[in-house]
């Protein structure tokens, strides 16, 4: 049964606090063996009905903030004491069909597709789509070495978390998991990895590939 959400709110569809410091990545061993890992940092939400005036025509449009909770995510001017985090870009439909967010992104908010009578833009629909969000202050787990965030980027650091996975964790040491490898290098093939390589992440773009070092 699904929850009503006051004016302004979203309701979150999935547990937000272990996902927001943690992300996973596809890797490959230097043997070759290819390792899956599961998406990145990512939370679903529904727009609400309707939303006070002065956030914006756009839902979660870029430059625009929200407040977050354990359970709710609601939409606030940045200048409100409660903003938490910046929409930093924002696209329509799914992160696997569009473009990928920014490389320090901290998470990112999956919007679910909705028909109502009163939306965005007064035509009766609030369609699918994704905000890339980046934290107001300090943590920033889409940092290089911060052990979150949806993307893995040069600096990030891995570990081996079994089953044919690798998992990103802080490069400080400070996470859950100490890290056996760091992305040293991004290019566009493994050929071009320094030779000290021993693990291939995939990380998507121009330069798909991560040489990452042992630690």
């Amino acid at each position: 049964m699904r929850e009503k959400c006051s004016t302004g709110v979203v309701c979150v569809l999935l547990a937000l606090l272990a996902a927001l410091l943690t992300g996973c990545t596809q890797a490959a061993g230097s043997d070759g063996g290819e390792q899956k890992g599961e998406s990145g940092a990512a939370v679903s939400v529904s727009p609400s009905v309707t939303r006070a005036s002065g956030f914006g025509a756009v839902f979660l449009a870029v430059d625009e903030c929200s407040s977050f909770g354990k359970a709710s995510f609601t939409e606030v001017p940045c200048t409100s004491e409660r903003a938490a985090a910046r929409v930093v870009a924002r696209h329509d439909g799914t992160p696997a069909d569009g473009p990928p967010c920014p490389a320090t992104t901290d998470f990112v908010l999956h919007i679910s597709e909705q028909s109502q009578i009163s939306d965005e833009d007064g035509d009766g629909a609030v369609p699918q789509g994704y905000a890339c969000m980046r934290n107001l202050e300090a943590p920033h787990p889409g940092d290089p070495g911060g052990g979150g965030g949806p993307r893995t980027i040069v600096g990030d650091c891995v570990y081996n978390s079994g089953s044919g996975q690798v998992r990103e964790t802080a490069c400080d040491g400070k996470g859950e998991r100490k890290p056996q490898y760091q992305v040293a290098k991004a290019v566009a093939q493994r050929a071009l990895c320094p030779l000290s390589t021993a693990l291939y992440v995939q990380l998507g773009g121009a330069q798909p590939v991560g040489c990452a070092r042992p630690l």
